[in-house]
């Protein structure tokens, strides 16, 4: 099974956000969000959560690799 990535660095909100939930609603987990500030980590974060997913956040050189999971 193939995991979808979405990178989201260097876009502001809410447009990290928008992009998360298009890739929870297609449906195939896991999913792999990559976004470059805390604030939007933050808030994929949360709306992941209110749509049902559990996250997973690490910090990278690259920003932040956030693991969706339902």
């Amino acid at each position: 099974m193939d995991k979808i990535i979405v990178d989201a660095r260097g876009l502001s909100c809410p447009q990290p956000v928008i992009l998360a939930r298009r890739a929870i609603r297609e449906g195939a987990f896991p999913i792999e969000v990559w976004v470059d500030t805390a604030t939007s980590r933050d808030n994929v974060t949360r709306a992941a959560e209110k749509l049902g997913c559990t996250v997973q956040a690490q910090e990278a050189d690259e920003g932040f690799r956030l693991i969706l999971r339902r």
